[in-house]
């Protein structure tokens, strides 16, 4: 899968949890919780969508190394099949 589909992806995820939320929106090395005003519902929610979307399950030992965009993205690209 390519960059730019799986960028695609991401943020059909979080449009699913936040849907105001546009690509431009988003600080890609900030806190996507913050960027996005997630709570952790929201956060686990996200994840859910992103498991659903691209077959990548999230642990939580994950969870500082997918919390922004731009790393969620390198996390993906590592691990899609």
């Amino acid at each position: 899968m390519k960059n730019h589909e799986i960028k695609a992806l991401l943020l059909k995820a979080i449009q699913e949890i936040a849907p105001e939320i546009e690509l431009e929106d988003i600080d890609l090395e900030e806190d996507l919780r913050d960027e996005c005003d997630l709570d952790s519902m929201d956060f686990l929610n996200y994840l859910i969508e992103i498991k659903k979307l691209t077959g990548v399950k999230i642990t939580e030992r994950d969870y500082p190394n997918v919390n922004t965009f731009k790393k969620m993205l390198a996390h993906l690209e590592q691990n899609i099949a």
